[in-house]
């Protein structure tokens, strides 16, 4: 009898240490501090090994047990996160990790034209965010040395620091590219390939913003240089410092750089700034046209022509509208400096 007690106490203390033991696991796993990382970032989507990637990208180790517990309720979807680690235990942080979206977001532009100096400028002030780490996160990312952002609308959170920041623009960037490509190629192009399309691209929106106009642009700059002739287009003297400075005869003779299509044969060295979607797709899809040449007329648009003769004429005709444009004003000047003054 006592043995057969003996055995069932032995028997109780054996489960009793199993049981704590198990007990002891979740307990002591939830007291494992959770890094605290960037608390404010973007997750990509719901796959659980984009989700544990960006975790660990931001600062967070993320264990087997954790995975377990991102599954158990819900994986987070895809968008910004804002999270305070050390309010939570590990257990609660990672199992309710997917009710912690913020809300707190604001819109950020991004203008067609824009150098990657102003863009980070302009992000600096109006995010509250450092310049110089902006441009280097930028740097980081970026396949060119311009237009690898496009020129759209983004959704940032507001906590969101400079390399989160940069590395949601990249990455809705590539995602909106990677579809163009899709649509636009019919095998995956090599990064010399992409790069001229930008660069193109980037002279066709410092030529015009007009949807309508861009594919004719194309073919212009097309048509030039399968003659092997110069481009000869201001838009690509408008590149890095320049980026909004009116082109003057002036600057068309003292410019040296490769920049200079003036002087030069071929397309600049690098794309010259943003560009939109639309100027993208007008690289890849020129008009079918005979147009070498394009100039400004009154209405704000350009006339195009295949001859050197009737660009001329174009020339001549938009210089009369400036001359007549500039001659009403200054006699409206001259009208009002004479009125005598009210009482």
């Amino acid at each position: 009898m006592k043995k057969i007690l003996s055995d069932k106490y032995r028997h109780f203390v054996l489960y009793f240490e199993i049981f704590m033991l198990l007990l002891l696991i979740p307990l002591t796993y939830n007291l494992i501090p959770v890094n605290e990382g960037t608390k404010t970032f973007y997750i990509p989507s719901s796959n659980i090994d984009d989700v544990v990637k960006t975790l660990k990208s931001n600062g967070y180790e993320v264990t087997w047990m954790d995975k377990l517990m991102l599954r158990l309720r819900r994986t987070p979807d895809e968008g910004w996160y804002s999270v305070e680690p050390s309010e939570h235990g590990r257990f609660l942080f990672f199992q309710h990790l997917y009710k912690q979206k913020t809300n707190e977001l604001m819109d950020v532009v991004v203008y067609a034209g824009e150098t990657k100096d102003e863009l980070t400028a302009r992000l600096s002030n109006d995010m509250k965010l450092d310049k110089k780490k902006l441009l280097s996160a930028y740097q980081m990312h970026a396949y060119y040395d311009e237009a690898d952002i496009l020129a759209q609308r983004y959704t940032i959170a507001r906590q969101a620091d400079e390399n989160e920041t940069m590395q949601y623009m990249f990455l809705d960037s590539r995602r909106k590219l990677n579809t163009f490509v899709h649509k636009y190629f019919k095998h995956k192009p090599e990064l010399m390939e992409l790069k001229i399309v930008h660069v193109i691209a980037s002279i066709i929106q410092k030529e015009s913003n007009s949807i309508d106009e861009m594919p004719l642009i194309s073919s212009v700059i097309y048509n030039r240089l399968e003659k092997g002739m110069k481009l000869q287009m201001d838009g690509t003297l408008n590149y890095g410092p320049y980026a909004h400075t009116v082109v003057t005869p002036e600057r068309i003779k003292n410019d040296k750089s490769q920049y200079n299509t003036y002087k030069h044969k071929g397309l600049p060295p690098d794309p010259l700034s943003t560009v939109t979607l639309d100027a993208l797709k007008a690289s890849m899809k020129p008009a079918s046209s005979d147009y070498l040449f394009f100039m400004l007329n009154k209405k704000g648009t350009h006339n195009f022509s295949a001859t050197y003769d009737k660009h001329l004429e174009n020339i001549r005709a938009f210089r009369v509208y400036q001359n007549e444009k500039n001659k009403q004003k200054q006699e409206a000047n001259n009208t009002y400096s004479k009125s005598p003054p009210k009482s």
